[in-house]
């Protein structure tokens, strides 16, 4: 008499293909994410677009394996930096927006410095003008990014903003992005400058200060 396999018997063939399916998935998935974080590795240590070959050894994976997942290497480049601008926003989240100016300044500069500080290498590689010429959906990135410092600004120092009319008002947006942009921390780190975080920071905050009209 041929007794009935238990769950823990029975084959792979006879587990549901969905549960496969599923599994299989979420494998390749995190394959994918292993790749996209063994690019922005890449990226920071040596500045530059990595090969394929440096991506592959940096995640434990094969070249093949990469394209089996990226139809090229723009593509894993648009999945990095989608990945690295919703990572950026995540790791800093607004706070004390309802401080008092001189908080909301220091507040402000510090989580827009470690913003710089982490992800400059990589907007070194989405601003240049070789790589926007290669990949142009880099360029719209890149704005969206630098809107988002705007959106920034504008939470951070509402009270300020409201004094003036719309003018004033968007030339000040201009003149704070343009100061507390991933471009101005590069000058103030590297650029001849060679400031420390904290000093650059320092730089900051005493600009937006001068800045910012009183109530």
């Amino acid at each position: 008499m041929i007794m009935p396999l238990s769950e823990d018997q029975s084959t792979i063939e006879d587990r549901p293909k969905s549960r496969r399916f599923d599994g299989r998935h979420l494998r390749s998935e995190r394959t994918r994410q292993l790749m996209i974080e063994a690019y922005l590795q890449l990226v920071r240590e040596h500045g530059r677009l990595p090969t394929a070959n440096e991506i592959a050894h940096a995640a434990g994976y094969s070249v093949r394996s990469i394209f089996e997942r990226f139809p090229d290497l723009d593509a894993l480049s648009l999945a990095a930096a989608d990945f690295a601008i919703a990572a950026g926003q995540a790791q800093a989240p607004a706070q004390d927006v309802d401080g008092d100016r001189r908080t909301r300044i220091a507040s402000h500069v510090h989580i827009r410095a470690q913003a710089c500080e982490r992800w400059l290498p990589l907007w070194r590689i989405l601003t240049s003008p070789a790589t926007q010429t290669q990949l142009a959906e880099l360029a719209i990135r890149a704005k969206a990014v630098r809107r988002a410092n705007v959106e920034r600004l504008e939470l951070m120092y509402r009270p300020e903003l409201a004094t003036l009319d719309s003018l004033q008002r968007e030339q000040l947006l201009v003149t704070l992005a343009t100061l507390t942009s991933f471009e101005s921390w590069d000058q103030m780190r590297g650029g001849g400058f060679g400031l420390s975080p904290d000093a650059a920071e320092g730089v900051w905050r005493s600009a937006i200060d001068r800045l910012l009209p009183t109530e």
